[in-house]
Order: structure tokens, then C-alpha cells, then sequence
């Protein structure tokens, strides 16, 4: 496929580019610092700022689909705008955990564990993915990554859900960011979780 991955300087944003150009996809990689996108095979880069729609759209224009690792001062309005004009079919998105359910079945954002200063920007992912709900035209999917995603090895192993996060025996919820790139590029792939959400972890 030829796939757009927007915020592609970034550490979820680079390693979604290098899996999917592991696998022969042809990858435009754009960032507003293109010079931070990381070199391989089947990597193109390109400048682009995604808070303007009517610049990203002819950027993005032919591809078979949108992976968006951006972060959520892009609303999912704009986003949404620039795919429509662009004619892309599919989008992806690189989501927040803060709205998964943790074991008593509420959102982690409304623990009181929950850190107030991560709060405004969990806000962002969270109205994002419900303007995302509501769309019927882009056939979307918003991967919620675990609860901590650190640099780490890549494994190849992972365990999903839907809403609910998912936790190890030790009740952790973790995974690198080299392997929820492999689950992201896997569901561009299967393409299980059309107009769905859902989530990854060890």
C-alpha cells in the first residue's frame, strides 16, 4: 500500500514509518521537520504542517491510507478536512489510553490515580476519538496504545482488546513503541477494527 504517516519525526511516528517500509509499503513520511524523519528504504520525506488542511491535502492525495501519530492540538476536524478533500479512504490514528477501562470498569481518566497534569492533554485524545464516532464517511481506526509506552525491544508479541486496557500477570500495562508500531502497521494490514477502537500491550 501507499500509506501518509503524519508526525513521522516522532517516536510513535518513526517507528510506524520504518515497520511499514519493513514490509514494502511505500511510506510518505511527514513532519514538520522533515530532517528528523528516520532514513530507509521506501521512506520519502516530506515537510507538511497537518493544522493546515488545504497544504496537506494535495500531500497526501493517491494514498491508500492516513496514519496519524500526531498529537492532539491537530483536531480531528482538521484531519478529517484534509482527508475528505484528499479522497484518502482509510485512517488511522495513533490514540491516548486515557479513555480505556481499567478492571473496575471505569476510564483511567476519571481514577483518582490518574495525573491531574496529564489531564488536559488526555482531554485531546479523548474528543477526538468521539468526533471519530460520529464519522461515517473515513473508515477510521484510533489504536489506544497501553498504559505506559516506553523505547524498548522489539518482540513481535502482543495482546489486544477493545475498550478495556490490557494488563500483564502483574497487572502492568506496557509495550514498546517498536511493537505497537508492529500492531498498528498489522492492523493497516488485517484491518480488524473498521470504524472501532482498540488497544495493545504485553
Amino acid at each position: 500500500m501507499k500509506i501518509a504517516v503524519l508526525g513521522a519525526s516522532g517516536r510513535a511516528g518513526s517507528q510506524i514509518a520504518l515497520e511499514a517500509a519493513a514490509r514494502d509499503h511505500e511510506v510518505l513520511a511527514l513532519a514538520r521537520h522533515p530532517e528528523k524523519i528516520p532514513t530507509a528504504a521506501g521512506i520519502t520525506p516530506l515537510a507538511a504542517d497537518a493544522g493546515d488542511p488545504a497544504a496537506l491535502a494535495p500531500l497526501i492525495a493517491g494514498c491508500n491510507a492516513v496514519v496519524s501519530a500526531l498529537h492532539f492540538d491537530v483536531t480531528a476536524e482538521t484531519l478529517l478536512s484534509a482527508i475528505r478533500s484528499a479522497g484518502v479512504p482509510r485512517l488511522l490514528v495513533t490514540g491516548g489510553a486515557a479513555s480505556l477501562l481499567g478492571p473496575d470498569g471505569q476510564r483511567l481518566i476519571d481514577s483518582p490515580d490518574f495525573p491531574a497534569e496529564w489531564k488536559p492533554m488526555a482531554m485531546g485524545g479523548i474528543v477526538f476519538l468521539d468526533v471519530l464516532k460520529t464519522t461515517t464517511d473515513i473508515d477510521w481506526t484510533f489504536f489506544s496504545p497501553a498504559a505506559l509506552i516506553f523505547e524498548g525491544e522489539r518482540t513481535g508479541h502482543y495482546r489486544t482488546d477493545t475498550d478495556h486496557l490490557v494488563t500483564d500477570a502483574q497487572g502492568e500495562s506496557r509495550i514498546s513503541f517498536a511493537d505497537y508500531a508492529i500492531a498498528m502497521i498489522d492492523e493497516l494490514e488485517a484491518h480488524k477494527h473498521s470504524r472501532a477502537r482498540f488497544t495493545a500491550a504485553y
